[in-house]
């Protein structure tokens, strides 16, 4: 286990740590943008609320059960040493029955105050990276973020099917985006962690195939993402406000990537992946401002 010492946090702040709380803002925020594209007014404010509370509590779930997967790997990583189950603070027991709370009471919020729908898909998602993405597919190849990408995709589907209990074409494009959005943005991180990484004993691209192709790989993905985000503008779900927001943020998004592949820094590489964060947030809020532009 880790030797990292680390000041001793109250016990709900250990717990909460264990749920990756800005990952999982940014997944229910996009979930959220899901249900109001799903409407044509204002949705149904009691799905929303209860479809934002049972996603949230299946997505917390879902990381506690990573982070309990994962102790031994998290162990040996700087970015990752201090979480509770790392060090040994809270038992593996203690993480199942977090997990199993957050996870029922999520899958019960959906089924009985959402729909059967929704709450299958938030399920369907929860197995696919608490299991298949962290189990199986990021211990033995390369290419688990982007295969294992699809579940953190889906937020806008989830979303979606909360207020239309329906996941039409619509609502596939949105989870595209965010599926080609995934690599750039995680290989960016693993771009300046590489040494933790390579300590981990993880698989991941920079490790296997090098800084270099890792840098061709996140540039060919953004143009990629470029091209996936004007899909809504093309099927007319969207209108020109978000085209010109799309244009703007997908071309700063190439132009880090393009730096990024000609000249690497351990600091662009940051940037890079700060903003693709930020590049998401502001591509769905656009997405949401444009939806009710059209509206009025």
């Amino acid at each position: 286990m880790s030797t990292v010492t680390a000041p001793s946090q109250p016990l709900f702040r250990q717990y909460l740590v264990l749920t990756k709380p800005r990952v999982t803002q940014l997944a229910v925020f996009c979930a959220i943008i899901g249900m109001f594209l799903a409407s044509p007014g204002l949705p149904d404010l009691r799905l929303v609320v209860a479809g934002t509370i049972g996603i949230w509590l299946l997505a917390a779930a879902a990381f506690a059960v990573n982070c309990l997967i994962e102790q031994e790997i998290d162990a040996r990583m700087l970015r990752t040493a201090r979480r509770a189950t790392a060090r040994g603070t809270i038992s593996n027991n203690q993480v199942i029955l977090f997990s199993g709370v957050l996870g029922g009471l999520g899958m019960l919020v959906l089924y009985n105050l959402v729909n059967p729908l929704t709450m299958w898909l938030t399920f369907a998602t929860f197995v696919g990276y608490a299991i298949v993405y962290t189990i199986f597919l990021k211990p033995r190849t390369p290419q688990n973020i982007v295969i294992g990408g699809l579940s953190g995709a889906m937020p806008p589907a989830l979303g979606w099917a909360t207020v239309a209990n329906a996941v039409p074409a619509e609502a596939w494009i949105l989870v595209l985006i965010i599926f080609i959005w995934t690599p750039p943005h995680f290989w960016a991180l693993a771009l300046y962690r590489n040494n933790d990484y390579a300590k981990s004993g993880l698989p991941m691209l920079p490790v296997t195939h090098g800084k270099q192709f890792t840098r061709l790989h996140i540039l060919l993905y953004s143009l990629a993402l470029f091209a996936a985000t004007l899909l809504p503008f093309v099927v007319r779900m969207s209108g020109v406000f978000y085209l010109g927001c799309a244009v703007v943020l997908s071309g700063a998004f190439v132009y880090y990537a393009w730096r990024l592949y000609k000249a690497y820094s351990d600091e662009l590489s940051r940037k890079l992946f700060r903003y693709s964060i930020l590049y998401l947030a502001l591509l769905f809020a656009a997405l949401l401002v444009d939806h009710w532009l059209r509206l009025v």
